[in-house]
C-alpha cells in the first residue's frame, strides 16, 4: 500500500469537504506530534518545560505542534516581523544554477555573543538553522533566547522540507507557475505544496502523524537522523529538480499547468515522506541540543 493510499484510509473523510489547512498549520503540526514520538522523553519534557514558559505568546497554543506553527503567525501578524524574518523561511537554490551560498544571501555572519534574532533579514532557512540549533544548546544562552531558538526551530526543520522552499526555477518557489483548473483554493504551484497536497492525507495532525510513524522503519529512523541542514536543503532540493518541477506536465498555450491525477498522488507521497524524514530529524536535533539539562 503506497503512503497516499494508506493515509487516505485513515482519514475517512472526503477531500471536498477538508477545510482549507495549510503546510504552515496542519503540516507543521503534523511534523511537531512525529518528532515528540521520537524525542528521548526526558528532552521532551525539557521541550514542553520551555515552552510552557512562553507566556507572553498570544499567537498560538503553547503545546508543541501549536507552537511549531508560531514562525508563521509571528511573521504574518506582528508588525515588521515578515520584512525582517521571512527570508528565514526558504532557501530559493535554483535549478539552473544551484548555490546555496547564493540562496543563503551571501551567508552573513552573526558577530561573537550576537544572538540569532534579530540577526540579518537577509538571511536563509539553512543559516537560521544551524544558528538557532547553536543558542539551544548553549547552557550561556539567557532563557528568553533559548525559548525564541526552539520556537523558530520547531518550524523551520519543516520549512526545509517543503521542496519549493529550498528550490527556485526564477518562479519564486513555485509562485510564478499558475495552475489551471486550481485545486481546491491552490492556483500557484507552491500554494498547492503549501496546501492541497497536505489536505489530500488528512485533516487531523494527530491521524496524519500516527499514520506516517506506522509506516517509519527503524532503519530510516537511523538513516535520516544524520546530516545536517545543508544536507536536508540538498535532497529537498533534488525532489524538486526531480519531481515539484521535473514532472509537471507541459505549459498550456498561456503559460499555466494542469495537474494530473497521477501528479497529485505522486506529490501526496513526496509530501508524507518529507514531513516523516522532518519529524525525525527534528527529533534527532532537538535530542542533540537538550540532551543535557541546562
Amino acid at each position: 500500500m503506497s503512503w497516499t493510499a494508506l493515509l487516505l484510509a485513515l482519514a475517512a473523510v472526503p477531500l471536498a469537504a477538508r477545510p482549507a489547512l495549510a503546510w504552515g498549520d496542519e503540516g507543521h503540526k503534523v511534523i511537531a506530534l512525529v518528532a515528540a514520538h521520537y524525542m528521548r522523553p526526558e528532552v521532551l519534557a525539557r521541550v514542553n518545560a520551555l515552552l510552557a514558559t512562553d507566556a507572553d505568546n498570544q499567537l498560538t497554543g503553547h503545546d508543541i505542534a501549536a507552537e511549531a506553527t508560531w514562525a508563521d503567525k509571528f511573521r504574518d501578524h506582528v508588525e515588521g516581523a515578515k520584512a525582517h524574518t521571512g527570508s528565514w523561511h526558504f532557501v530559493d537554490i535554483e535549478l539552473g544554477s544551484p548555490d546555496e551560498a547564493a540562496a543563503c544571501f551571501g551567508r552573513p555572519a552573526l558577530a561573537t555573543g550576537q544572538p540569532a534574532y534579530p540577526g540579518f533579514a537577509r538571511d536563509c532557512v539553512v543559516d537560521k538553522v544551524d544558528e538557532f540549533r547553536r543558542e539551544l544548546g548553549d547552557p550561556a544562552t539567557p532563557a528568553v533566547e533559548r525559548l525564541l531558538a526552539l520556537k523558530f526551530l520547531l518550524h523551520f526543520v519543516g520549512d526545509l522540507h517543503q521542496p519549493l522552499h529550498a528550490s527556485d526555477d526564477q518562479d519564486r518557489g513555485g509562485n510564478g507557475k499558475a495552475l489551471e483548473p486550481p485545486i481546491g483554493k491552490s492556483r500557484k504551484l507552491h500554494a498547492f505544496w503549501d496546501t492541497a497536497v497536505v489536505i489530500s492525507l488528512g485533516r487531523d495532525p494527530e491521524m496524519v502523524a500516527s499514520g506516517l510513524i506506522a509506516r517509519i522503519t527503524p532503519a530510516q529512523v537511523a538513516r535520516w537522523s544524520g546530516g545536517t541542514p545543508s544536507d536536508w536543503a540538498g535532497q529537498s532540493f533534488t525532489l524538486a529538480k526531480a519531481d515539484t518541477y521535473g514532472k509537471l506536465p507541459p505549459a498550456a498555450p498561456d503559460g499555466s499547468y494542469q495537474l494530473t491525477e497521477t501528479s497529485r498522488h505522486m506529490a501526496a507521497d513526496d509530501a508524507a515522506m518529507q514531513l516523516s524524514k522532518a519529524g525525525v530529524r527534528l527529533a534527532a536535533l532537538l535530542d542533540g541540543a537538550l540532551s543535557r539539562p541546562n
